[in-house]
């Protein structure tokens, strides 16, 4: 293999690629990324089994071939290397020799045949979105994917597409997040993808209004953004039946300004660490919001004037779950609504309904 390219494209399409990376894998292989010069492109991929992420970039190829080469030290030299054209020729023994400017590398590579291929599907369904509709919708609902791999199916999150309308839920016992988006579609489709898969493309989404295509098969899927395929297995399971979850009734509504409730929350936080989980108490009465969180290194109080209709209740959160579900609403004012002190609390827009999420209260003890 002998080629040319540009060391930003190089170094971009690297450092993206890598993430798919195995950092200890039982196939040596798997630590590396796959480099492919065929037809005047240079492919790159890289593949941990569970998720991989491929791209091609401009090159002069003089002669094609492919090598596999150490994901993380071709990473550090490319990135080191000076704004030039960057030289990469392979020889009979997989020695790859790198060379930019005055500076030159030579790196044991291996062969290609130890790399397992990607993952090859039929298509059964797809659909296109817009890039930053789809980078919302993944980022206000992925925060809610559960860690707890006891659940397999909650490791990743329910994408539904019903009577033209996307959906994106995800849900860990603790909350649930659900974001919805009208498209031009007539599927009628769902499918769990994994958290991990959803955070990777997230990585490579941007406010570009371009074009994502989400190409669905059976047990696999593939999202192409932009010059990236990132190709994922899915989640086999039943997820849960999100819509009988919802509290339909509403004994208590308050319309507030999302920074200021922010704010209040993250002053009660303060009490609180990874070894302190007081919850953060709420008691909503008489046009006011009261805050308080006591723990084992003091206590703190706050009050939000606000008009609430319906009846007065007091409710208790772990301030990172309500945090979550208001810093990802994106909109200056959000409505809350309340059944009871054991009920779960819904965060929704005050018009529409693009997003919803819903935490799980925490009981609160009686205070003397």
């Amino acid at each position: 293999m002998k080629i040319s390219c540009l060391r930003t494209d190089l170094a971009n399409a690297v450092s993206n690629v890598s993430r798919a990376v195995s950092t200890k894998a039982t196939i040596p292989a798997l630590e590396g990324v796959l480099i492919k010069a065929y037809d005047n492109k240079l492919n790159i991929s890289g593949y941990n089994l569970e998720i991989g992420i491929t791209t091609d970039i401009e090159a002069t190829i003089q002669n094609e071939g492919e090598i596999v080469v150490s994901a993380k030290l071709f990473l550090d030299i490319v990135r080191k290397l000076p704004e030039e054209v960057v030289f990469i020729e392979t020889d009979d023994r997989m020695v790859t020799y790198i060379t930019c400017g005055q500076v030159d590398y030579q790196i044991v590579g291996m062969s290609s045949v130890e790399y397992p291929d990607l993952p090859t599907f039929e298509q059964t369904d797809g659909i296109i979105v817009n890039e930053k509709t789809l980078r919302e919708m993944i980022r206000q609902t992925v925060y809610a994917v559960s860690e707890n791999t006891a659940k397999p199916i909650y490791t990743g999150s329910l994408f539904e597409i019903e009577k033209g309308v996307f959906k994106i839920v995800a849900v860990d016992g603790y909350r649930m997040a659900i974001r919805s988006e009208n498209v031009d579609s007539e599927s009628n489709t769902s499918f769990v993808v994994p958290g991990k898969t959803q955070q990777e493309v997230l990585k490579l989404l941007t406010d570009d209004e371009e074009n994502v295509e989400i190409i669905i098969g059976m047990r696999h899927i593939t999202f192409k953004v932009r010059n990236y395929r990132v190709i994922s297995r899915l989640i086999e399971g039943t997820f849960l039946d999100y819509k009988t979850t919802i509290p339909k009734e509403e004994k208590t509504e308050i319309v507030i300004n999302t920074r200021k409730i922010i704010n209040s929350v993250e002053r009660m936080s303060l009490l609180n660490n990874d070894r302190i989980q007081s919850p953060v108490r709420c008691k909503f009465s008489d046009d006011e919001i009261k805050l308080s969180c006591a723990s084992a290194v003091g206590r703190a109080n706050d009050v939000i004037s606000v008009p609430i209709v319906g009846e007065s209740v007091e409710i208790g959160f772990n301030n990172r779950y309500l945090l979550d579900a208001l810093k990802n609403s994106d909109t200056d004012e959000i409505k809350l609504v309340l059944n009871g002190a054991l009920a779960p609390m819904i965060v929704k827009p005050v018009k529409g309904d693009c997003f919803l999420s819903i935490v799980v209260p925490m009981r609160l003890a009686n205070e003397n």
